[in-house]
């Protein structure tokens, strides 16, 4: 349309494409744009611009926005069926937009290619290839079976000729006696005759029966048609007619002389038999009917029954009971009007025997747990609680363990309890009317007094596990009882399937037809009857008026009364008690119930151990409120701790498992013990060595003692001998594996503070960790203190030295190497004794190992530093002259046997040794410096004669020292090398 025309150009695309090469004019291609006017106007002209003739209404070009093709509400008919035009133009363009749009020439798109004949060439070249081959098949392609088509073509002409006939003479219903169908088939409008009409109507009625009898004819030629097709048959079926009539005849004739013969039999041969079976029948309801009131004189004995067993606490038996009866009021004795109400009785009375049973239940276990300690019964009347452990699991009351859990936890605050009522009573020191609160009269005790009540208790609670133990295993093996028993139950049913499908079918119709109370013989032989049943038979003919007990349980409850019997089959067992108990098969527990229960009784022996230890770390920390575990001394605290870890064991071999509270209690206080212990050895460590003038002192015979003991392999304090052996007088070395020690007083006690904690670790095993920490703490104090007071001079001013003495520095050395000596022995005690994974705290060992090999050097030094300074200020006035020996040389001479003195007796002779060669190395290092400074040489004139005469002075009085007649001096090295 227009609006084509009225689009604004579009510019040309940055495409490729081969129709967009030339840029096109819009000014040159298109017309400016012009006004329409309104869709309807009243008087078109044809003129577009006369517009002041237009209808008066609103235009939608004058008054609003320019007009668009989206403006336009008016269809195209309405618009081409304006009735207000006074004649159609000739076109719908022409007589509303004017002549100038019929010739206005429509321009090419340019988005649009020009399609020629040569744009099909390449598909006309590709498809002529399939034509051929298309009409070469069509040729060779016969057509179908002319017959089939003069078949479907009749066939189609034949439905189309029905379809004239109206639906409603193929209707099933049809019947002209309706008033709507006879109104419908024939209207009374045909075959009205009033207000002269009659020749219409007549003609009417004629053409209706015209086309009525143009239906039947239909019909008739369809119906001859269908019997054209099936015309054989119908001739067939037409002769074999009155064939089939003498059949009949004959037949009928065969079936009355049968009638005659039947009757005929069944006068003679069948009447009395069947009233012989007849009466049989009668027979066996009535047998029926004596058992089944029978039966219900027997449930009617149920609740009587039920109340003498629970009186003697059969619980087992009375459950048995009701079941048993359920069971035969659902069967047997259903519809029963008389026992409607027996069932909801009897529901009643489970219940309560539910809550009986819970009742004796806690009734035992409080009387279990609460009887004397002294009695020496492990479990307390086993057959009432194997009966009542039955009772419970038959009703699923599978929680019943908490009640014995609940009752442990009272009975362990009542051991305690009573434990210190029974020991408070007998301390007279005690006033129990001033001081009234138990925990403050136990605080009250001293230490063997509250050790014996602690030792007492341990002993009560290891008689209370135990007894708890052999409780709950009889339970357990009750429990495991039973799934031993579905096993087999199991393994009977996986038996019972494999046998052959004839016995097995046997075998159910026999067990049907005596549960039904039917005599076998009225369904089987007597000579087929097997062994059992044939018994079964003669009992019950023989002796009908006796109370059965035999395989018709159920009908029989009576036979149940007894508490350790049920109403099926039963297999008989002994519980660890020696208690023969039936299990029932409807005692309907899974193994994943039975097991779990199993595994609760097991848990709640293992809870029963954490509550005696959680009691006992109570009453530990009642007593230890006061701080008075944390005054103990050592031998006391061992022993407490000996006492705990023994019940400790003692419970997990009764329990089977760790429990960890009083182990950490014991671990708490021990961690006190140890830092008590440690601060006490260290304060008094400290007072020793403050008050220490660093002589040698006399080593006392319990010193060797206890050197000699270690030396054995034996880490631990000796005992005290008797005073008669305590005569030996004190040595004046410690002697250590044949090796004399010049000692302190400080380093011997330090030596059996160090053999007390090596001793407490033996004792108490669980603070090995802290005790190494602890004694690498006290050899490391010992080192620094020691160093603080001798190499630095501190004893001065702590105990009042006048000096520091080379005596004293060899002394320390020499404790020192005494300390070094025994730190693989003690290193490789905790290392038997700490977890592998606890190994790396043997570094510690390692460091005060080098740390006191430094001192001992630092020690050495100072001695080569006294003597180096010694030789600076003698050898730097020394002059080459005479006499021989210079003074200066006989001085130098003095010294080092002053120092010899001072140290031979301190130090073994290997390390004096070593030390006077450093020392002489450095007297050479000062000679050779001052001969060089003089300008003495090794010329063989006088001074040189002078100096060596002084020299071999200096050697010979070295040499002449004891131990010291081998050392190679080298006096050579004093002359420089030309």
């Amino acid at each position: 349309m227009a609006s084509s025309h009225s689009s604004s150009p579009v510019p040309q695309s940055n495409s490729s494409d081969a129709f967009f090469k030339k840029e096109m004019d819009a000014t040159k291609h298109f017309r400016p744009v012009q006004s329409l006017p309104d869709v309807c106007p009243k008087e078109p002209t044809g003129n577009a611009g006369d517009l002041s003739n237009l209808c008066d209404s609103p235009s939608l070009v004058v008054d609003q926005q320019r007009w668009t093709i989206y403006h336009s509400k008016v269809n195209l008919p309405a618009a081409l069926n304006d009735p207000r035009l006074a004649k159609r133009e000739s076109d719908f363009f022409t007589k509303t937009w004017g002549v100038d749009f019929v010739d206005t020439e429509v321009t090419p798109s340019f988005y649009l290619p020009q399609i020629t004949k040569e744009h099909f060439a390449l598909y006309q070249q590709e498809i002529a290839p399939r034509e051929k081959v298309h009409e070469r098949c069509k040729n060779i392609c016969t057509p179908k079976d002319t017959f089939d088509r003069t078949l479907l073509h009749t066939h189609d002409k034949s439905r189309t000729d029905l379809e004239q006939v109206p639906k409603i003479f193929m209707k099933p219903d049809f019947a002209l006696e309706d008033s709507l169908t006879f109104n419908t088939v024939l209207p009374w409008s045909h075959f009205s005759t009033a207000g002269g009409k009659g020749n219409r109507d007549a003609a009417s009625s004629k053409l209706l029966q015209e086309k009525l009898s143009h239906y039947l004819d239909i019909v008739e030629v369809n119906i001859a048609h269908q019997i054209s097709l099936r015309s054989e048959a119908f001739f067939h079926a037409m002769t074999s007619q009155h064939e089939l009539q003498d059949y009949l005849r004959k037949t009928s004739q065969a079936v009355k002389l049968l009638r005659e013969k039947i009757s005929k039999i069944d006068k003679v041969m069948c009447e009395g038999s069947l009233r012989v079976l007849r009466l049989s029948l009668t027979r066996n309801n009535c047998i029926k009917a004596y058992n089944k009131l029978k039966l219900m004189a027997t449930v009617h004995q149920t609740q009587p029954t039920v109340q003498l067993l629970l009186s003697t606490s059969e619980f087992v038996g009375a459950l048995d009971l009701i079941a048993t009866t359920q069971e035969v009021l659902q069967q047997e004795l259903q519809g029963i009007h008389s026992f409607r109400h027996l069932g909801s009785q009897l529901c009643e009375l489970e219940k309560l025997i539910d809550k009986m049973m819970i009742a004796e239940f806690s009734t035992y276990a409080r009387n279990d747990l609460n009887r004397p300690l002294e009695d020496d019964c492990q479990i307390l009347e086993e057959e009432r609680l194997v009966s009542l452990v039955f009772g419970l699991l038959k009703q699923r009351k599978l929680n019943f363990y908490e009640i014995y859990g609940d009752e442990m936890i009272n009975t362990a605050k009542n051991i305690i309890k009573q434990c210190v009522v029974n020991t408070v009573s007998q301390i007279e020191e005690i006033d129990t009317e001033v001081v009234v609160k138990l925990a403050d009269q136990m605080r009250m005790m001293n230490f063997p007094q509250w050790f014996d009540l602690l030792k007492d208790i341990f002993s009560k609670f290891t008689i209370f596990l135990k007894r708890i133990k052999a409780t709950l295993n009889t339970i357990r093996s009750v429990v495991f009882l039973v799934l031993d028993k579905n096993q087999k139950n199991r393994d009977l049913e996986d038996t019972l399937q494999k046998n052959s499908a004839k016995e097995s079918s046997v075998d159910t119709e026999v067990a049907y037809l005596t549960h039904e109370g039917m005599f076998i013989s009225d369904a089987f032989g007597e000579g087929e009857l097997p062994a059992g049943a044939a018994d079964t038979t003669s009992q019950r003919n023989t002796s009908p008026n006796s109370e059965p007990c035999s395989s018709d349980s159920v009908s029989e409850p009576e036979c149940t009364t007894d508490s350790s019997s049920s109403k099926e089959q039963t297999s008989s067992s002994v519980t660890p008690g020696g208690v023969e108990m039936m299990i029932g098969e409807d005692m309907k527990l899974t193994d994943l119930e039975l097991v779990r229960l199993a595994n609760n009784i097991q848990e709640l022996l293992y809870n029963a151990s954490d509550i005696c230890h959680d009691r006992s770390v109570k009453f530990l920390m009642a007593r230890a409120k006061d701080g008075f575990l944390e005054k103990l001394n050592s031998n006391e605290f061992v022993t407490l701790s000996r006492l705990m870890e023994g019940f400790i064991v003692d419970t997990e071999q009764i329990c089977g498992r760790k429990s960890m509270s009083l182990r950490g209690a014991l671990q708490s206080q021990a961690n006190r013990f140890v830092n008590r212990f440690h601060e006490e050895r260290k304060t008094k460590l400290s007072l020793l060595l403050d008050n220490e003038r660093w002589k040698q002192a006399e080593v006392p015979a319990e010193f060797q003692d206890l050197v000699d003991s270690v030396s054995d392999g034996r880490i631990s304090l000796p005992e005290k001998k008797p005073a008669a052996t305590e005569e030996r007088k004190p040595a004046e070395f410690l002697i250590v594996e044949g090796q004399k020690y010049a000692t302190v007083g400080t380093v011997l006690l330090l030596i059996r503070i160090i053999l007390e904690y090596c001793q407490c670790v033996d004792n108490i095993p669980s603070i090995a960790t802290d005790m190494l920490t602890r004694l690498s703490d006290l050899l490391k104090y010992f080192n620094s203190k020691s160093c603080q007071l001798v190499l630095g001079a501190g004893a001065l001013q702590v105990v009042g030295l006048k000096t520091i003495t080379t005596k004293n520095l060899a002394l320390s050395s020499r404790c020192l190497q005494l300390i070094v000596h025994y730190i693989p022995i003690i290193r490789a005690h905790f290392e038997a004794r700490l977890q592998p994974k606890q190994f790396s705290m043997l570094r510690h060992f390692d460091h005060i190992t080098k740390d006191y090999h430094d001192h001992i050097a630092e020690i050495s030094a100072k001695l080569v530093a006294i003597m180096d300074s010694l030789f600076d200020k003698l050898l730097s006035k020394y002059e080459v002259k005479a006499p021989v020996p210079s003074a200066c040389f006989r001085n130098i001479c003095k010294q080092m046997a002053k120092m010899h003195e001072a140290i031979y007796d301190l130090l073994p002779e290997e390390q004096t040794q070593m030390l006077f060669l450093r020392i002489n190395a450095s007297y050479k290092l000062h000679l050779k410096r001052q001969l060089a400074h003089l300008n003495v040489v090794n010329d063989g004139g006088p001074l040189n004669g002078l100096v060596t005469s002084d020299v071999a002075f200096y050697t010979g009085n070295l040499q002449a020292l004891k131990g010291l007649n081998n050392l190679d001096l080298n006096m050579a090295e004093i002359w420089e090398k030309r």
